[in-house]
């Protein structure tokens, strides 16, 4: 048996595993499609990463965070579905389709039997199934989802917020007692005296503590940062020094007044970035974190900070503490453990909390796509299991048996020949593994070539002969139909492989078969060669 004749037969037993990959792997993009298995695995995935556990990836607080996450505004621009009655209809029978599999599960009660949540149809809070859902899911995208549906950001601006107002009243209140112990120190038989110092509490009113409410009212508007709304506070303080000290008398007491307004005023705002720093008017990203943790350390930290309850600052905080509560006991604990540890490696990166929240988004990003790295290869297994399913069923239901494919190859030259032709052709005119061209080549060339499978009486006589015997007929018949299902289940393996593997196989066994030693130029050929060398 020469080299070329075995070439010969692995090249047409590989172009013929060629032709069922393609084959399955056009049946398994057509359930994958159908059922919508990367949505649903996708969905699945993102739910054990919120619950840190498989076993708890059913629960209804992680189901409901994460239907939240998938009903988010930046999850719903990923997923883009076409419009049209006549788009609709099909994909109408695909989403019955795909739904079944979900209803007839455990679970299928308890997400409302859709496997992607629901959506909130109109002002009535009617509840309508979502049939779709993104198959992939950028990693920034779902950190600043996830981020934005815990509601962090917000909870910087409240926070920061209830910590402004409460250190904006300090100031106040320290003001206003250097000008309470002046008035109660100062002699009231001075005409001049006693009228300086009610005009100036009068021009604290109107204007310090009208301008400090002012700027409180536009920071939670977005129209001022912290650092702006201080250095607002200390220009609203100077203009008021300045009053100060251009009406005042000659009087002790009034030169100290001014002389402690001025030390406060240097003493809070000369330097911004470090009264911001020592007052914590900017909460660090563990902080945050941890108030979502209602019951924490932390959070009752921050209920001591405000005591005064009929305060602004108070008020905000209670609002912002009710509001964590409500929220905490629909949050899985898995959510706040994890956050927490993130938030902490976060905080030894930052140095403010912007750049503190824009740390924890990267590692909630490097998380999610740790996550998805073993999540794509759980969904890889589970569709190499469906391509061997497939790959089994192809070659029963095509009477792929590998062994009566070798032998037919080996023995019917005609058949062999038009394989190797056709199979040199597709290797030589398509050098990618574009599987739609290599669809559209290998239909051409089933018109041209008969292939040694299918239920026809020629391949069963070949494959289950009879015999005139029947003393030998029953044992033969189980022989050759025990090696008809061993061929069967060969071929299975190997169409479950993909076609890719098979095209690049045949590619090298093609090149192998056409190489052979490189024929000598001709002597004009090297006459030119010379001549170009000089």
């Amino acid at each position: 048996m020469s080299l070329p004749f075995i070439l010969d037969i692995t090249i047409g037993l590989v172009f013929i595993y060629l032709i069922l990959s393609l084959l399955a792997s056009e049946i398994q993009e057509l359930i994958t499609t159908i059922l919508q298995w990367r949505a649903v695995h996708l969905k699945k995935s993102i739910e054990i990463l919120i619950a840190g556990d498989v076993s708890k990836s059913d629960d209804d607080n992680v189901i409901q965070l994460v239907n939240d996450l998938y009903n988010h505004p930046l999850l719903q621009s990923v997923n883009q579905e076409a419009k049209g009655f006549l788009t609709t209809l099909p994909r109408k029978f695909i989403w019955l389709l795909s739904s079944l599999p979900v209803q007839l599960s455990l679970s299928g009660q308890k997400r409302t039997k859709s496997i992607f949540g629901y959506v909130k149809n109109g002002k009535d809070d009617v509840r309508k199934q979502k049939h779709s859902a993104p198959s992939y899911i950028p990693a920034e995208t779902f950190a600043t989802t996830l981020m934005d549906t815990l509601g962090l950001p917000q909870l910087v601006q409240k926070l920061t917020e209830s910590r402004l107002i409460n250190f904006t009243n300090q100031q106040l209140d320290e003001i206003q007692n250097i000008l309470l112990r002046l008035k109660e120190r100062i002699d009231n038989t001075d005409e001049d005296v006693r009228q300086f110092v009610e005009n100036i509490h009068n021009e604290f009113n109107q204007t310090v503590e009208s301008n400090f409410q002012t700027i409180l009212a536009d920071f939670p508007k977005n129209q001022a940062d912290l650092h702006t709304s201080i250095n607002r506070m200390a220009k609203s303080l100077d203009r008021y020094i300045g009053y100060f000290a251009a009406d005042m008398p000659e009087h002790e007491l009034i030169s100290n007044a001014l002389q402690r307004l001025k030390v406060l005023r240097t003493d809070i705002f000369d330097d911004i970035e470090q009264t911001i720093c020592l007052k914590s008017l900017r909460p660090n990203i563990n902080e945050v974190v941890q108030l979502i943790n209602v019951g924490s350390e932390i959070q009752q930290e921050f209920i001591n900070e405000f005591k005064d309850k009929d305060s602004e600052a108070y008020q905000t905080f209670q609002y912002l503490s009710q509001r964590l509560e409500q929220f905490s006991q629909k949050l899985p604990p898995s959510v706040v453990g994890n956050m927490a540890i993130l938030a902490k490696r976060a905080q030894f990166k930052a140095k403010s909390t912007e750049e503190g929240i824009n740390i924890l988004r990267r590692e909630i990003e490097q998380t999610f796509n740790n996550s998805m790295e073993r999540a794509s290869g759980v969904y890889k297994r589970n569709a190499k299991g469906v391509a061997l399913l497939i790959g089994f069923a192809i070659a029963i239901i095509a009477n792929a048996d590998t062994f009566h494919i070798v032998s037919r190859l080996s023995k019917d030259t005609a058949i062999r020949t038009a394989i190797v032709s056709n199979a040199g052709q597709i290797v030589e005119t398509n050098t990618s593994q574009d599987l739609k061209l290599l669809r559209e080549a290998t239909d051409q060339a089933l018109t041209e070539i008969s292939l040694p499978i299918g239920w026809n009486q020629v391949n069963l006589d070949q494959q289950l002969p009879k015999t005139t015997d029947s003393k030998k007929s029953t044992p033969s018949f189980i022989k050759n139909y025990l090696t008809m299902v061993a061929g069967w289940f060969i071929s299975g393996i190997a169409i479950s492989m993909g076609a890719p593997f098979w095209f690049d196989l045949l590619s090298k066994v093609v090149n192998v078969r056409n190489s052979g030693k490189k024929p000598a130029a001709s002597t004009h050929e090297q006459a030119t060669e010379g001549k170009s060398a000089y």
